[in-house]
């Protein structure tokens, strides 16, 4: 029993801490409680007597998008996004914002500029304009061919032997010869392709 209230104390003091800024996972703590994530779904967990059932725990980073709000993208065919690039701002951009609710001739073009990446992070020519990522596939590509010719190489040096004399020319056409004597599947097959009396094939 003390063993398994020094275990529920432990988890709450490790595994509650980073969760609990969470406002979903602070309306599931209450006293004498512990909150987990079971499964997909937070529950709370109350210890009886010290006993604990065999459960999930599952770490969520703070870093994780919510894909229930709003994101920031950059898209050719959205021009105008749900949310501004720049969510928090600092004090030199809020009086930039301020300005901007006055006449726009009284804005330079420097300000003019930094509004517009306030609220979008790439422009149009930005977003068509090709990146150097090909060089790395390309030549991420040409390492393993390379990787896989000096491996192909190596086992025909070290690993296989000599070529079987059964894939010689000279024993492939008596194989030949007798598969064409013996009239393997003359219906539909080998055999049906050979014409016995021109001694050719059809």
């Amino acid at each position: 029993m003390l063993t398994s209230r020094a275990l529920v104390r432990g988890l709450k003091s490790w595994f509650w801490r980073p969760l609990s800024s969470t406002s979903s996972v602070q309306a599931a703590h209450g006293k004498g409680s512990l909150g987990v994530l079971y499964g997909a779904g937070l529950r709370t967990i109350r210890p009886v007597e010290g006993v604990i059932t065999s459960l999930t725990v599952l770490y969520v980073s703070p870093d994780v998008l919510d894909p229930s709000v709003p994101q920031y993208n950059n898209r050719l065919d959205t021009p105008l996004s749900d949310v501004p690039f720049v969510r928090n701002l600092n004090s030199e951009q809020r009086q930039l914002k301020e300005k901007e609710k006055g006449p726009w001739t009284k804005l330079t073009k420097e300000e003019k500029i930094a509004l517009y990446r306030l609220t979008h992070e790439l422009t149009y020519p930005e977003m068509r304009r090709g990146s150097s990522e090909w060089k790395t596939v390309l030549g991420g590509v040409f390492i393993f061919l390379g990787f896989s010719g000096m491996l192909v190489w190596w086992q025909r040096i070290f690993v296989f032997g000599e070529v079987p004399h059964t894939l010689s020319d000279e024993w492939v056409e008596k194989q030949t010869q007798r598969m064409i004597d013996m009239r393997i599947n003359p219906i539909g097959g080998f055999a049906y392709h050979w014409d016995y009396a021109k001694k050719q094939w059809k």
